[in-house]
């Protein structure tokens, strides 16, 4: 079986412990907190960050320096016999790009995905590629595979607040004002590889029931087999019981429903759907 390293970033929130086992190697962002930037999930635990992001108005994140990616495929040179690189979506980042021209650079010949996601699916189709590869699958049918996991994820995020957008630019004054005062919340999902809105809802307990009313029908329709899992941030009580909720659909039609659940300060709903 030929040897099989996997290049990707620190947006995939794969463990340490996973990744030494598997010959994952992650790069990592940069999370910019005023005029300080830190190794995301280096010199900064996810905690910390948000701790931190409360009393600072600039945040913001960076691609890795192109030079990180560089020493690091000329560590790989001559350790196996092929590389795989899966960052999350190049139209939100510049990461893969950095990576495709730091193997260049380097002389390292890879197979490059672009993940069009990031969190959850990224960490998943990386799972899936290593588990494929266990079960003898060419580096052709892998990239394959991954690729069409791509075509079949549904992202979905409901952000708690309006105010990092606003801080971002990507929402004005007046729009945050109306949020707040109508209480609308959005519900966000990913189309190749962009965020875009799918709904502004009154109140954030109705954007998850529709988010939850989305996926029970995928589930309804799905014939192959469905894959759900939903990460919550700061509301974990209330995570599970939707989890409840939709544990029924998943039996008596032959789904897998995966739940997830991780509990810090970040006040955030991701949810994803995957054929």
């Amino acid at each position: 079986m030929r040897s099989i390293a996997w290049v990707t970033d620190s947006t995939s929130t794969i463990d340490p412990d996973f990744a030494r086992e598997n010959h994952i190697y992650i790069v990592p962002l940069r999370l910019i907190l005023g005029q300080d930037a830190y190794k995301e999930s280096i010199d900064i635990s996810a905690g910390d960050f948000y701790e931190k992001m409360k009393h600072e108005s600039k945040v913001s994140s960076s691609q890795p320096p192109i030079g990180e990616f560089i020493e690091l495929y000329e560590s790989l040179k001559g350790k196996y016999d092929d590389v795989i690189a899966i960052h999350c979506s190049s139209e939100l980042s510049g990461t893969l790009n950095s990576s495709v021209q730091a193997a260049e650079i380097a002389e390292v010949s890879a197979s490059f995905i672009d993940s069009k996601f990031g969190a959850f699916p990224l960490r998943e189709m990386v799972t899936a590629g290593i588990n494929w590869h266990k079960l003898g699958h060419s580096i052709h049918e892998i990239k394959e595979k991954i690729e069409t996991m791509i075509q079949n994820t549904s992202f979905y995020l409901i952000p708690a607040s309006l105010n990092r957008l606003h801080a971002s630019g990507r929402v004005s004054g007046t729009q945050l004002l109306l949020s707040n005062l109508l209480r609308i919340h959005l519900l966000l999902r990913f189309e190749e590889g962009k965020v875009v809105v799918e709904e502004k809802i009154r109140t954030f307990k109705k954007a998850k029931q529709k988010n939850g009313r989305d996926a029970q029908t995928r589930y309804s329709k799905d014939q192959k087999g469905l894959h759900y899992a939903c990460e919550q941030y700061g509301r974990g009580r209330r995570n599970r019981k939707r989890n409840q909720r939709l544990a029924p659909f998943a039996e008596n039609r032959n789904h897998d429903l995966y739940t997830r659940c991780r509990r810090s300060r970040r006040r955030r709903d991701d949810c994803h759907v995957l054929d």
